[in-house]
């Protein structure tokens, strides 16, 4: 075991190259991940009725056994490798599952009906919602996990370390498992072992938002502006009031890793040159240490899950909680299952490298940076150059930085506060999944062009609602009442399926798992409208040229390296066949149209 004072041979090399290599390595192996996003309530949900604030008798909720063999194979056709699961653990909610023990949640702490997947309540069970015999939803949810194996794919979900939901009680916790908060001394604002934080002496007062009432303002027992705690605990974002703003997570309290008020660290932090070590040595690290009691808990809730079948997690806002946390729980995750993905959100780009190479995590959200700048692009805000620039400034990580256009936080592409089109997200589906080694992410609805447009009760329509019973109309179009065959599907939808069927498979080509990207030079009428690449390895050569201009061709001729010759065809078979000439290659790009072209001598 290496104590915080023990010299370490990790100091020597570079950290990002050395993780590069070995990531690189894994990738050769399995491949690039694609990772499909869904959000588990809305899934199977056949109804159209869409009534804001609407109750799950009159709006439908979607199940697990929704997710049938078809639809899993379906989902797996796209090249897809992994399933999250969004909205699987039992978070608060309004609807009432008293007769099956489960206490009632008070609609002044949740945001929406069905309740924020983000405020969980039970960490050791799953939403009641999502089964077809409540009483038996734990055992739905495993016999999906088996369904999904069968299908190939490898199975994600949420762990949210930063927050629990104000009324957390597990009911399905392991003998001996002591809930979040039961031994806390609540008389301190703070102590080591406290899972909260509290404001000693005062008791929560819940906002209240005339501009949007309590389920709307319809009338409910419990929805009476008041919730009891005393004292009152830090929300979810930090809020250090017993009265929280309505913009504050109030649905949800901070957890306690350690940190005092002051922002100093009540716990051993890593030695210098651990960026260097591997998850071994950093769960050697702490074994033995005195570690703040959230700690535990967690990692025990993480094993709890990889036992069930599941394949890895994606961690809500991970770097509101210490890198060191990290580095304990992903490396005793990594010892416990070595193959685990550990996915997380996080957006201040200064941390990206630590918490990769401290924390351990394999993937990290490409939002800040790289997802803004194609988003600008498609709105026609910005032009290519932004594009080039996020990449650059992490192409020492890029296999490590998660790629999406769409996800439960961002706007659908083809909301009109967004794009407005879903054809938009075409060229620069192609950029983000083709242009590095990133793994890629797909939102459920994405290839069919869901809008996110229905008024679903709590927040703002352009995102598909993450908080009410809701039906997803070009998703149900595609889902065909469980049919899954895309029979109500538009012309123009299936054309876009198809687009996406064609492209995504395309991340196992090994000039994509694991080539080098280079950016092409080139001459077109807009050329800020353009982005061109070359992706390589010895065995592979792939050309890639976008149009993000949605009303003009553009003729591209791309400057090659000498040691590029031949023929190329292009994959998504646009194109043909096309000359390699006077190491130059000529392409017109119909408005929002791409070329990924391969060499062939």
């Amino acid at each position: 075991m290496l104590s915080a004072c023990s010299a370490t041979p990790y100091a020597a090399g570079n950290a990002a190259e050395k993780a590069s290599q070995v990531a690189k390595n894994q990738a050769e192996q399995i491949g690039k991940p694609v990772i499909y996003q869904v959000f588990t309530r809305l899934f199977g949900n056949t109804k159209s009725n869409n009534i804001a604030w609407g109750t799950l008798e009159q709006n439908g909720v979607g199940k697990f056994a929704d997710f049938t063999p078809k639809a899993l194979n379906e989902i797996k056709a796209l090249g897809v490798t992994h399933i999250w699961f969004t909205g699987v653990l039992h978070h608060a909610l309004v609807t009432d599952y008293t007769a099956f023990g489960i206490a009632a949640d008070d609609p002044d702490v949740v945001k929406g009906r069905a309740g924020s997947p983000y405020a969980v309540k039970d960490y050791y069970d799953v939403n009641p919602d999502l089964a077809l015999d409540p009483a038996n939803r734990l055992a739905e949810f495993e016999a999906l996990i088996t369904r999904a194996h069968q299908a190939g794919l490898k199975v994600l979900i949420d762990i949210v370390p930063n927050h629990v939901a104000r009324n957390y009680q597990s009911l399905s916790k392991p003998a001996g498992v002591r809930d979040f908060g039961a031994d806390d001394n609540t008389q301190l604002a703070y102590d080591k072992h406290n899972d909260f934080y509290y404001v000693t002496g005062e008791s929560l007062v819940v906002p209240v938002d005339p501009a949007q009432p309590v389920l709307g303002g319809e009338a409910h027992p419990l929805a009476d502006g008041y919730f009891a705690e005393t004292p009152a605990k830090w929300t979810g974002n930090g809020a250090r009031t017993a009265k929280p703003d309505i913009n504050d997570w109030y649905e949800t309290v901070k957890v306690n890793y350690g940190v005092r008020p002051d922002g100093s660290f009540d716990f051993e932090t890593l030695p210098k040159g651990y960026e260097n070590a591997d998850f071994a040595a950093h769960h050697d690290f702490w074994q033995g240490k005195a570690l703040p009691s959230a700690w535990r808990k967690f990692h025990d809730i993480a094993l709890y899950w990889l036992d069930k079948g599941v394949d890895g997690f994606r961690y809500d806002m991970a770097e509101m909680v210490p890198v060191e946390f990290w580095s304990y729980l992903n490396s005793a995750i990594k010892t416990h299952s070595p193959d685990a993905l550990l996915l997380a959100e996080v957006y201040n780009p200064s941390l990206y490298r630590p918490y990769l190479q401290l924390g351990k995590m394999d993937y990290l959200y490409d939002k800040v940076g790289f997802y803004d700048n194609l988003k600008w692009l498609m709105q026609g805000k910005a032009d290519s150059e932004g594009v080039w620039q996020a990449f650059n400034t992490v192409r020492d990580i890029d296999r490590h930085m998660l790629h999406f256009l769409e996800n439960h936080d961002e706007q659908r592409i083809a909301s009109p506060e967004f794009a407005g089109d879903a054809r938009k997200g075409l060229p620069a589906m192609v950029v983000s999944h083709l242009i590095g080694t990133s793994p890629t992410m797909l939102y459920f609805g994405q290839t069919v062009g869901e809008a996110g447009g229905e008024h679903a009760g709590f927040g703002q329509p352009s995102r598909t609602s993450i908080f009410d019973y809701i039906g997803v109309p070009a998703h149900q179009a595609w889902m065909n009442h469980g049919k899954f065959d895309g029979a109500l599907l538009t012309p123009e939808q299936h054309a876009l399926r198809r687009y996406y069927q064609s492209l995504m498979p395309l991340a196992q080509l090994p000039a994509v798992v694991s080539g080098t990207t280079t950016r092409l030079a080139f001459d077109a009428a807009a050329p800020g409208k353009v982005i061109a690449f070359m992706r390589q390895t010895e065995q592979q050569t792939l050309l890639v040229a976008s149009n993000f201009d949605s009303e003009h061709a553009q003729t591209v001729t791309l400057t090659l390296p000498e040691n590029v010759t031949g023929t190329a065809q292009d994959l998504l078979e646009q194109h043909g066949t096309l000359s390699i000439r006077d190491n130059t290659l000529t392409v017109t790009l119909a408005p929002l149209a791409s070329a990924v072209m391969q060499v062939e001598k």
